[in-house]
């Protein structure tokens, strides 16, 4: 059975615990947007879809004329007004992107990065993104495909850390292979000019490890990741406790190796 909140959205898999923030605040323009960065003028104006905790938002700011972040709660937007408090160039918006409250050809950009996966109808979000979007503007999407996901060395732990987080997703309506289906929905969107293509994150240096090992051996046992796992049944307090370790033990490995696959799309109305 799928999940749902109050306003018919999906559930967000992974909530805002601090581990789930010190992700997302490693995210800039350069190393999650390096695809959109050539598009950008110093008069663009964008919109900057689920911002998250605005890292990506402010690097934008600095970057064009005018940046709106949008978010689907106020708590959720807040995170980011904290990290945009001293650029005057940005505004803030609380809204579904099923159906967002913002006229017809506003926007140069239209962006969202690691938002699709998680909302309840993708072709739909396009679409409002293709509606904001000014007929010579771009839409730019980003998602992870988690079962892209490649690490060096193999330990179960971690295979069980990817089958109860692909249980998870999918439970919440979500859709963990966003990534190798964003031209489908961008075709099925209406786009008339598409550019697909890909990248990667790879955290194999000891900082990197450090960082992503230590990321997830806290996010596994203290998000609403955990939450949702302990009370569906999914797993148990010492199974999670192993994969944190397996983390840990990864990231202290100097052969260790982590690669993440992504699909992005670069769509003009």
């Amino acid at each position: 059975m799928v999940r749902e909140n109050l306003s018919g959205m999906t559930v967000y898999t992974h909530g805002h615990h601090e581990s789930v923030l010190r992700s997302h605040r490693w995210r800039t323009l350069e190393n999650s947007a390096a695809y959109l960065l050539p598009h950008l003028t110093s008069t663009s104006t964008v919109l900057d879809v689920g911002c998250g905790p605005g890292t990506i938002t402010a690097d934008f700011a600095r970057r064009v004329g005018h940046v709106t972040a949008l978010e689907r709660t106020a708590d959720a937007l807040d995170l980011a007004r904290v990290e945009m408090k001293d650029l005057s160039n940005a505004s803030f918006v609380v809204g579904d992107v099923h159906a967002l409250d913002l006229p017809d050809d506003s926007f140069d950009v239209v962006h969202a990065h690691q938002v699709l996966q998680h909302v309840a109808d993708p072709v739909q979000a396009l679409r409002e993104m293709r509606r904001v979007c000014k007929p010579t503007g771009l839409v730019a999407v980003r998602d992870s495909d988690y079962l892209g996901f490649v690490w060096f060395p193999r330990l179960p732990e971690l295979d069980r850390w990817m089958e109860l987080y692909q249980a998870a997703a999918i439970g919440n309506g979500g859709e963990p292979q966003a990534g190798r289906r964003l031209l489908s929905w961008a075709r099925r969107a209406g786009f008339r000019e598409i550019v697909p293509s890909s990248s990667t994150w790879c955290f194999a240096t000891p900082e990197d490890r450090d960082y992503w090992g230590g990321m997830w051996k806290d996010r596994i046992l203290q998000s609403a990741l955990t939450t949702q796992l302990l009370n569906d049944g999914l797993s148990t307090p010492a199974e999670l406790q192993g994969i944190s370790d397996a983390f840990g033990a990864w990231a202290e490995d100097e052969d260790g190796w982590f690669s993440l696959l992504h699909g992005e799309v670069l769509a003009r109305p």
